[in-house]
């Protein structure tokens, strides 16, 4: 493991976010793009330090120079106690090695996405299984009728279990397609899906003209992100929440599942903060329902982090902030079947899960339905 020196000093929490700020103005990580600015550990007593990078150290005949100017302003600006450290010089390549580069320092660690299942090609089963789910994202999408949404739903790729699903909830409404997304969400999937109701049900709709098909899916939100600004609705209508997405929906149900599952779990207080200090590095995974069956798994399980390995089904390609809230969550694979021309986040508009500055990767694919039910250009 290669490492290199780099200069870091102790730091004020309150001063963190504006210190950030500042060295990545005038001294990027260019070549440490995998090291973290920052490093939290606990000192004696519980008391969390925070420790931050400030620039990458030269060495001369095994002497380091002296820090650049506008670091040497920034470290008298703030009285800062500077001192040598060393990180890892590149980017680890496996969780192993990753677990070893954050004895030293902080780093980032991502994995390869030829190591996605589904890169290199799907088995029969796993595109049974992808188009079932598919189908369930679809069934959501058109349950009312007269108009589509979008629809979103959360699987759990190791056991085929459905974790969450949930409709757009951009108006506030009573109708079916709007209270679908409020059934329980920690049930199996049904295996044997209504397939042929189905499909008649999106031939009709399809079959219809183009002027007619866009008043269908109008109430899409990620196809119309801006239509609540300039939308009025009637009294009678309800109200629109323009952030209330199928895929942020989706995620706050995922989520009341966690806290449900693990009731005893902190997020604030000193409880968690020893816990931080306490747990691997490594990522924690998506625990199945399976392991929650006798009476004593809230003390011996970790919640896990967010929706980190899961799979997630969308009926219409998500927009940017639904993307981006999926690289929040961690998924690892996202599945929709419909593009969206207007503000598709990921290859039909932007190609989110192609920007390199970003912290996480998922992979993606587009499910193409049956050529008739595409019939008037989907």
């Amino acid at each position: 493991m290669q490492t290199v020196k780099v200069y870091a000093a102790v730091i004020e929490p309150k001063d963190a976010n504006t210190l950030v700020r500042k060295l990545n103005q005038i001294a990027p990580l260019e070549n440490l793009r995998h090291v973290k600015r920052v490093q939290k550990k606990c000192i004696d007593g519980g008391k969390l330090q925070l420790c931050l990078l400030l620039s990458m150290a030269v060495e001369n005949d095994g002497e380091v120079d002296a820090m650049p100017y506008e670091i040497l302003e920034l470290v008298k600006s703030y009285q800062l106690s500077t001192f040598i450290a060393k990180v890892c010089k590149y980017a680890a390549t496996s969780k192993e090695e990753w677990d070893e580069q954050c004895k030293l320092w902080p780093s980032s660690y991502h994995p390869p996405t030829y190591n996605i299942s589904g890169i290199t090609g799907f088995t029969e089963e796993e595109s049974q299984s992808v188009f079932s789910f598919m189908r369930h994202a679809i069934d959501l999408a058109t349950s009312c009728v007269g108009q589509v949404v979008n629809a979103a739903v959360i699987v759990d790729p190791s056991t085929k279990q459905v974790i969450a699903s949930a409709c757009d909830r951009v108006i506030s409404s009573a109708s079916p397609a709007y209270e679908v997304s409020k059934e329980g969400s920690c049930s199996d999937y049904p295996e044997n899906l209504n397939s042929s109701n189905l499909e008649n049900q999106q031939t009709s709709l399809l079959d219809s003209s183009i002027g007619e098909f866009e008043r269908v899916i109008s109430n899409v939100a990620c196809l119309h992100p801006w239509r609540w600004a300039v939308q009025s609705l009637s009294p009678n209508s309800g109200c629109w929440h323009p952030l209330r997405h199928a895929a942020i929906v989706v995620i706050e149900h995922s989520s009341a599942r966690d806290r449900q599952l693990f009731p005893d779990y902190k997020l604030n207080g000193e409880d968690s903060i020893k816990e931080d200090c306490t747990l691997s590095p490594s990522k924690r995974q998506k625990i199945t329902d399976s392991d929650f069956q006798s009476n004593d798994h809230s003390s011996e399980s970790v919640r896990p982090y967010l929706c980190t390995g899961c799979d997630i089904y969308l009926a219409w390609e998500p927009c940017a902030m639904c993307a981006m809230a999926l690289v929040h969550q961690r998924v690892r694979r996202i599945f929709f079947s419909f593009p969206n021309s207007n503000a598709g986040a990921l290859g039909s508009v932007h190609r989110l899960q192609g920007e390199r500055s970003l912290n996480h990767h998922y992979a993606v694919f587009r499910v193409v339905l049956p050529e008739e039910l595409l019939r008037n250009k989907v």
